[in-house]
């Protein structure tokens, strides 16, 4: 019964034996390969628009050079306080940026309003002697579990866009997002005013698969130098391309995503069964959070269930506050098992 994360379970049969197929006979290096080329028309197609697509191995590489393309080293990044290049990235978003501030916001639920970003702007008077604000970066699916809507990320370009900055979206859960939404992925990226995307598949199913996407394509400009200089371009590039084409093909990437969405809900309503435990936030994609008594969270684990207490501000000293993450491999039998243990407990 492990709930740790998304990231514990291995990868997707189809992609995985897309990688063996790959491994045959001998391709061109370096993200020049058809397989590349056909990654690129294909997130084109399903985005809707012309972008630039560049393959990378892991999310804090995307999100770190997506940033890089958009903000100068004196420049300032909004985002919310608990995001992931704020929390979990050692500082890679200042350094390959060569400097930019991350400049926090708070927010329900791990989201950020528009009148936040008025506030914060208020603060910004002095000119060169404050970072220039620069682009605004939010993450879909939350690290709360929780999602942006399209009409909120317009609300929220409608704030940032004047000001000059642009938008970057972190969505190493993305397509957990969008099977939540129900949109479709124009609709929450470049139409609600998204100019980056970090769009992610390791998490859905891949080994070693994030692109970022590029709908302002005029900020892709140098991105193969910094690909390069920041050691994520790959030689046997096939397998990465191998895996991404394998991944959007038939549509594996919703599917997938819709199961880890459908088994959160399955957790969430057997917790809901408890009057011990209370659901933290609403579950909108693959993630649940919820206060638990710290007997019952003790007592799960020494019982073999692996989820995390996530600390939360305010949390009374008998609770945990715990983060449980679906995957698309989560075995049913292990959220009923779960289930029934909680209801024993």
């Amino acid at each position: 019964m492990n709930f740790a994360s998304d990231n514990v379970y291995g990868v997707d049969p189809r992609i995985m034996q897309a990688m063996v197929d790959a491994n045959q006979g001998t391709d061109v290096s370096y993200c020049h390969d058809d397989g590349s080329k056909e990654t690129e028309t294909r997130l084109a197609q399903i985005f809707e628009k012309e972008v630039k697509a560049f393959l990378v191995v892991n999310g804090t590489g995307a999100n770190s050079l997506a940033l890089s393309a958009m903000c100068p080293p004196y420049g300032g990044v909004l985002c919310h306080e608990s995001a992931h290049i704020n929390t979990d990235e050692c500082n890679a978003p200042e350094m390959f940026t060569g400097g930019a501030k991350l400049i926090t916001l708070a927010g329900d639920g791990a989201k950020i309003t528009p009148d936040a970003i008025t506030e914060r702007l208020k603060q910004f008077v002095h000119g060169e002697h404050g970072a220039k604000l620069s682009a605004l970066s939010i993450t879909n699916a939350t690290e709360l579990g929780t999602v942006y809507t399209p009409a909120e990320i317009k609300a929220l370009a409608a704030v940032v866009k004047p000001q000059g900055m642009k938008m970057h979206m972190d969505g190493a859960r993305f397509a957990n997002a969008l099977v939540g939404l129900g949109c479709t992925p124009a609709e929450m990226t470049w139409k609600a005013g998204v100019d980056v995307l970090s769009f992610g598949g390791t998490k859905n199913g891949g080994m070693l698969l994030e692109a970022v996407v590029f709908f302002d394509t005029l900020l892709a400009d140098d991105f193969l130098y910094r690909r390069k200089r920041a050691g994520q371009l790959i030689s046997k590039s096939r397998f990465i391309s191998a895996q991404m084409n394998a991944y959007l093909r038939d549509d594996v990437w919703l599917a997938n995503a819709k199961r880890a969405n459908d088994s959160a809900q399955t957790l969430a309503h057997g917790l809901q069964q408890s009057n011990r435990i209370r659901l933290s936030n609403p579950v909108q994609a693959n993630e649940v959070f919820a206060y638990m008594p710290r007997m019952t969270f003790n007592k799960a684990q020494e019982q073999g269930a692996h989820f995390y207490e996530w600390p939360m501000a305010g949390t009374p000293d008998d609770e945990v506050h715990c983060r449980f993450v679906l995957s698309f491999a989560t075995p049913e039998k292990d959220v009923d098992r779960f289930v029934t243990m909680i209801k024993a407990a």
